[in-house]
């Protein structure tokens, strides 16, 4: 029989942030109680603060001429930037001067926009064409090649306009990429997707939607038009009885029955808070002894599964999600660039730091080695400058 559960939630303080759930549930039958009261059983939550997470909100507390920004970078950024606040319009003359002559001093444009905010690098880019007439974007692109060329063209673009490109790129039928798709989609908060929405359209001329519905399929194709499209609370507080309520649907739609109800799993998971998703998956190996993960992929597979796993991973600690995709990444033979690329421009400015950790944690190797060892040249020297190397 289902254990009858009360909950008790409480934010703890510290690095990362723990969510402490207290389950009472009555002891088991031939364990006697003492004094009738019910056992307490503990399960600690490891996921970070949602304070990196919030809507692309990246920028410098540092700005040229002195001051101070409204808003500040995460503290858990691995970016390291100049001491003095840099003067954009002087980058911008180094950058063309970097580009004039026979060949291009990488190396130069490499260290300026390596140590540069988001911010920043908009400033930069706004007198590079004042000055020049022309797009630094497209001055980068025409000077460099290969994997840098990618990093760097990635890099100068502000968050939300590189989350568009890298999304539009993976559902583009020449270079169809529906892993890399999901990833984006599936890891990023509700605020972020609005305003990535907003930002593809104004970009691309089409709908975000729109394209999915036309690359994506069945269970996939559901499940990310709901997370693009259903609004979901970003707060840390979670309810015990809803909680409750989802793992015993999940259990029903899944494991219980011949069969899997997807609905289910693509309603609870599209409309939940990751906090309140990572309440569900402690919940329901405590009430079924058995891990939410593993649930996901006995009963799903494909697209489908990568989804529901990617959306469930960030809950629980993306920290950890995106050190294991960056090992994917680069084990075995070759090494998947794009995919090393995305994932370190775009965490660079948020969490890096935490991924640092938990990739060291996990394999027993700093991330900056496992890059130095897959990569070579400009481009090694550029993802090794945006990761750090502590």
């Amino acid at each position: 029989a289902e254990p009858s559960l009360r909950s008790e939630w409480r934010w703890l303080s510290g690095h990362p942030k723990q969510l402490d759930l207290v389950h009472r549930s009555p002891l088991p039958e031939k364990t006697s109680k003492k004094e009738g009261k019910p056992e307490s059983v503990t399960v600690r939550l490891q996921f970070h603060s949602l304070l990196p997470y919030q809507p692309y909100r990246i920028q410098s507390n540092r700005i040229a001429g002195g001051g101070s920004a409204h808003r500040t970078r995460s503290a858990m950024a691995s970016l390291t930037l100049p001491p003095a606040p840099p003067n954009p319009r002087q980058d911008a003359i180094d950058l063309h001067k970097a580009f004039k002559g026979f060949g291009c001093d990488s190396t130069t444009v490499s260290n300026i926009l390596s140590h540069r905010d988001s911010m920043q690098r908009g400033y930069i880019q706004q007198e590079y064409k004042t000055m020049y007439s022309e797009e630094l974007s497209h001055r980068i692109s025409s000077e460099l090649s290969g994997n840098h060329k990618k990093a760097l063209s990635l890099w100068i673009l502000d968050p939300a306009g590189r989350d568009a490109t890298v999304l539009k790129e993976a559902l583009s039928a020449e270079s169809l990429d529906l892993k890399a798709a999901t990833d984006i989609i599936c890891s990023r908060t509700p605020s972020q997707l609005q305003i990535m929405k907003q930002t593809y359209y104004a970009k691309f001329g089409t709908y975000l939607e729109h394209d999915i519905s036309q690359q994506a399929s069945g269970d996939h194709q559901k499940i990310l038009l709901a997370y693009v499209g259903i609004p979901r609370y970003e707060g840390p507080e979670v309810d015990p009885t809803i909680v409750t309520h989802d793992a015993k649907d999940l259990y029903k739609a899944g494991e219980k029955k011949l069969g899997t109800d997807e609905k289910t799993f693509i309603r609870i998971f599209t409309e939940r808070s990751w906090a309140h998703m990572a309440a569900v998956a402690s919940a329901y190996r405590h009430m079924y002894d058995r891990s939410l993960q593993k649930v996901v992929k006995n009963e799903t597979s494909g697209n489908f599964e990568v989804a529901l796993l990617t959306i469930l991973r960030c809950a629980e600690n993306p920290a950890k999600y995106f050190a294991k995709v960056l090992r994917k990444s680069m084990k075995g033979l070759g090494t998947d660039d794009k995919t090393l690329v995305r994932v370190v421009v775009t965490r660079t400015e948020i969490d890096m730091q935490y991924i640092k950790a938990e990739y060291y944690k996990k394999y027993k190797k700093p991330l900056a080695d496992a890059i130095h060892s897959e990569t070579s040249g400009g481009y090694r020297t550029f993802l090794l400058s945006l990761v750090g190397s502590h």
